[in-house]
């Protein structure tokens, strides 16, 4: 038995005109049903509910306000639920709506909760159908057109696998509509130097708001959790059952990686996002990157933006080198009194503060 994360982007639940693809989604249906028999686990990451709303609307493309954006999604969310939830009840398959915020994901007692509640619907059959809950949402509309949503729920439920569905055929050493030397690349390990083997942009459809770059992102959260991703062309019906059959030679494949980092730590590089940036001298920066010390408030030499007590920040070396990302136990306004002091100082100005600014159990490297 294996469990298997699928993220259907929006041009792959509709057409650019807003039109939802039926034939292609009722051909994912029957992947999934397939699977469900084989007693393998299944969810469902998928956009398209402000392309729905939109379209239920009569709005021709892809308004830019939030607010817009937000009631679109108000009208289409359900509507594109019913859609699939008929499509899996006619193959025998339970469905369930699930609807989460980029707070879920940025706050360690929502995830929990999210992750316990998707974990006991695959324990009764169900399939989930995910989605950002964009009524509600503001920036996290316009992230990644659900790809890094689908790498963090592929964490949450220790999927064997993610799918990244999208519209060609996986990443190309170069854009294929305008260079016909453009080569698929059927395997990447090394995320360091993509940049230069592959074209990567941040195009996307009329409707959508993802792009390859955001999938890539996906694949390394998701490799470097131990889960193996993949890049699979969506619109073609045979494509995602020979990827769930095993094939290597259908879509862009990225290998597990082992890299030792913990379920906390990969929220906290991925999910959490930075509400400011603090600045450390070079003993600070040198203990940080070599000793897995705690950041103490005598090493901090700057302070920027304003952020809480229990916000993530960016850590910085002097010289402007991202060094990693760490949960504060100050807010920057109290960081900013007793940055450059030593502890006994700083228990005079704070005197409930904690000895450390990022506690070494809270910082991830970059």
């Amino acid at each position: 038995m294996a469990r298997h994360v699928i993220k259907l982007g929006s041009g792959i639940t509709a057409g650019d005109d807003g039109t939802l693809r039926t034939e292609v989604l009722a051909a994912i249906c029957d992947e999934v049903a397939t699977r469900r028999r084989a007693g393998d686990d299944v969810v469902i990451v998928s956009s398209g509910a402000i392309v729905r709303g939109l379209d239920t609307m009569g709005i021709v493309g892809r308004p830019s306000a939030i607010e817009d954006l937000q009631a679109a999604s108000a009208v289409g969310q359900g509507r594109l639920f019913r859609f699939y939830d008929e499509l899996l009840a006619a193959r025998g398959v339970t469905a369930a709506q699930v609807l989460l915020t980029f707070y879920d994901l940025s706050h360690r007692t929502h995830y929990l909760n999210a992750r316990q509640t998707l974990r006991r619907l695959l324990d009764w059959g169900v399939v989930p159908i995910i989605n950002e809950n964009d009524t509600t949402a503001t920036d996290e509309i316009s992230f990644g057109d659900n790809d890094f949503l689908a790498a963090q729920v592929a964490i949450l439920v220790e999927a064997d696998r993610l799918l990244l569905l999208t519209g060609v055929d996986g990443v190309y050493t170069a854009d294929p509509r305008s260079d016909p030397q453009a080569a698929i690349v059927r395997e990447i390990t090394d995320f360091a130097t993509l940049e230069s083997q592959a074209a990567i942009g941040d195009s996307t459809s009329a409707l959508g708001s993802g792009g390859m770059r955001s999938k890539v992102v996906a694949a390394e959260m998701a490799t470097a959790a131990g889960i193996p991703a993949a890049i699979v062309n969506g619109l073609r019906h045979e494509a995602l059952g020979a990827v769930l059959a095993g094939a290597t030679d259908e879509g862009t494949h990225f290998p597990a990686r082992a890299l030792g980092i913990s379920s906390f730590k990969l929220w906290l590089r991925y999910a959490k996002p930075a509400a400011g940036t603090v600045v450390v001298d070079d003993g600070a920066a040198r203990a940080l990157r070599e000793g897995g010390t705690s950041l103490l408030p005598v090493g901090v030499a700057d302070v920027h933006g304003e952020f809480a007590a229990g916000d993530a920040v960016e850590i910085h070396a002097d010289g402007g080198t991202l060094l990693g990302k760490g949960i504060v136990t100050l807010s920057a306004s109290e960081l900013r009194r007793v940055q450059g002091l030593q502890s006994a100082q700083v228990r005079e100005v704070l005197p409930r503060a904690a000895a450390e600014a990022v506690h070494r159990d809270y910082f991830v490297l970059a």
